[in-house]
């Protein structure tokens, strides 16, 4: 079961794709889309990869950051990246640690499920019925922007 909405999301530091530590507190008083994924480089993880990608203007219009986790590691990840010019971070969860603690554990790898974060921290949005292709445009839709 996912997370429930209105709760504290937990806070975290892990690698992001060019080894850079990454940390919720990073982004205090902004909106994050945190979407946990299976697998790099797999076809429906690369279409809603690249459904972000594409987002990424009326993302940054709306002063909203975007962060992929997936238990890959650094050089997946970058391999993901540079083969899909991707425009965001992805996070290497590679002890799983955010996995569990945001309660998508799926044996070994991510479940697909989004967490929108509030400025303040709060699970403002969970979405765990993805439409890979169309993911990011629905999350802007879900939450009026």
């Amino acid at each position: 079961m996912p997370l429930a909405v209105g709760t504290d999301a937990p806070s975290f530091t892990v690698k992001d794709t060019n080894g850079n530590a990454v940390s919720l507190s990073d982004f205090n008083g902004k909106t994050v889309v945190l979407y946990f994924y299976p697998k790099d480089d797999t076809p429906g993880c690369t279409k809603q990869a690249c459904s972000f990608r594409d987002s990424r203007e009326e993302y940054q219009n709306k002063d909203i950051v975007v962060l992929g986790v997936s238990a890959d590691d650094e050089a997946s990840h970058q391999a993901f990246t540079q083969k899909y010019n991707l425009n965001f971070p992805l996070l290497a969860d590679t002890n799983q640690t955010l996995i569990k603690a945001y309660d998508v554990d799926g044996g070994g790898y991510a479940k697909r499920v989004t967490y929108v974060i509030d400025g303040a921290g709060k699970i403002a949005h969970v979405d765990s019925s993805v439409n890979t292709a169309t993911h990011a445009n629905d999350i802007l839709k879900q939450l009026g922007l």
